[in-house]
């Protein structure tokens, strides 16, 4: 449950947009519409290249999560959690962040990663209550991220 208020200014935020070569796939598989349905007529592999970009398009936008940091919480994706519950932050990249996401993954982390971005950062949950023992996310700016969730919050 959220508790921040609504005023609280945001120390970082990311969107974990889809890298370049996804939408080339997204383009590719609207050409590939066409060649599918050009036998019927060119209007309709036409109609089928649109529908099929429109909908890869939306579903690529509307699955695509943000980190965002207040003073008093972190939001990755769709969890929440006060920030007075995080314990140590650590970055990764190149072959630690493989590591990470594999052979070193925790099956009760919860995880916000995508395929398209290789940097994460490792977020400790020190909340006795949480079963979650850290929180795996994605991210461009790692050590951005980790700086601004290590950094002392005003007020506490």
């Amino acid at each position: 449950m959220p508790t921040g208020s609504a005023t609280d200014p945001v120390l970082y935020e990311e969107k974990l947009w889809p890298a370049p070569w996804i939408w080339i796939v997204v383009a590719g598989a609207a050409v590939a519409s066409v060649f599918t349905f050009i036998p019927i007529s060119i209007g309709a592999g036409i109609a089928a290249a649109v529908v099929v970009a429109a909908i890869l398009t939306t579903l690529l936008v509307l699955s695509t999560p943000s980190i965002r940091v207040t003073a008093t919480e972190l939001q990755v994706g769709r969890a929440q959690i006060e920030r007075k519950y995080l314990g140590p932050v650590e970055a990764y990249s190149g072959a630690e962040a493989t590591e990470q996401r594999g052979p070193k993954l925790h099956g009760k982390a919860y995880l916000c990663i995508r395929g398209w971005i290789s940097p994460v950062v490792r977020i400790r949950i020190d909340d006795p209550e949480d079963p979650v023992p850290y929180w795996l996310t994605s991210t461009r700016r790692p050590e951005q991220l980790k700086a601004v969730l290590t950094a002392p919050v005003e007020g506490a």
